[in-house]
């Protein structure tokens, strides 16, 4: 939402000063379709020969995350919570075979089940089951699990950090593609020199059209959505850091109700539920 008031404030802004200073918006209309074709066209080749297809796939992915903003909510990271501390009570009731089943297939598990939010997202899911199984089974010592995951959010940093950096690089060519268009303008204009002053200057005003949406596109709309995509997936990568620490800290020894304080105290503080909050859902979570 604040994107596209951005967006508007942005253009707004610089159509209201230009007609302010006596400018006419048909001259600007007028040379948009040739300067946008050769801006836009060689934008888009240098971002498809500059990118692999897994990475445009991303970008064409992420396009509408600014229009979105996170899933992450507070309401996410309070389901997350009382997924963790339902799982860490069982084991303590169970032992850590009573959940083997339902981290091996939690879209049949009485427990998981409950969490919908959780259930659906599969890179979370994943990511917090894989690394429970290695608890359960013993094939992991905690201090080797806790690096195990370390790295799986490193690469996962790595994968979404790319898409903003895609976009960012694209936000970058644009002033210079802008360049590129107004140069061909001013290279046609030199064919119009036996013509009068206001036919020169029509084709000069054209071709500095070219600058101005290059600068302007890359500054006002491409540079924002790049960071703001970064922004939006950044915090998925909080939602992971907080099933790490509630993991790790159970499986050092911590009670159902601590490993999911430390959770807590992972999550942004724009979105972390309260810890009197917490406690009172917790205690409403009965082993099965």
């Amino acid at each position: 939402m604040f994107f596209i008031i951005g967006l508007i404030v942005a253009v707004g802004a610089v159509l209201g000063g230009y007609l302010m200073e006596g400018g006419s918006i048909p001259v600007l209309l007028h040379p948009l379709p040739a300067e946008g074709t050769i801006i836009f066209g060689a934008a888009l080749g240098a971002f498809l020969a500059g990118n692999p297809m897994p990475v445009i796939k991303a970008v064409a992915g992420n396009l509408t995350k600014p229009l979105k903003g996170s899933k992450y909510t507070k309401a996410v990271y309070m389901e997350s919570l009382m997924m963790q501390y339902e799982v860490y009570v069982n084991i303590k009731k169970g032992g850590l075979l009573a959940l083997e089943q339902d981290v091996n297939d939690p879209h049949s598990s009485s427990i998981f089940k409950k969490y919908s939010t959780m259930l659906n997202d599969h890179h979370a899911l994943d990511f917090f089951c894989d690394s429970m199984k290695l608890l359960i089974n013993g094939s992991a010592k905690i201090d080797e699990i806790d690096q195990i995951m370390e790295m799986d959010l490193d690469v996962h940093h790595a994968e979404s950090a790319a898409p903003g950096a895609a976009v960012n690089t694209l936000a970058g060519s644009l002033p210079a593609f802008g360049i590129v268009a107004c140069v061909m303008g001013v290279v046609i204009t030199m064919g119009y020199l036996d013509q009068p002053p206001n036919v020169i200057g029509s084709k000069v005003g054209a071709a500095l059209v070219g600058t101005f949406l290059g600068i302007f596109l890359s500054y006002g709309i491409f540079e924002p959505l790049a960071k703001n995509i970064d922004q939006v997936n950044q915090t998925e990568g909080h939602f992971f850091n907080a099933l790490r620490a509630g993991l790790v800290a159970f499986g050092n020894g911590a009670a159902p109700v601590t490993a999911v304080e430390f959770a807590r105290r992972n999550i942004p503080s724009t979105e972390r539920p309260g810890s009197q909050e917490l406690e009172e859902v917790v205690r409403q979570i009965k082993p099965r």
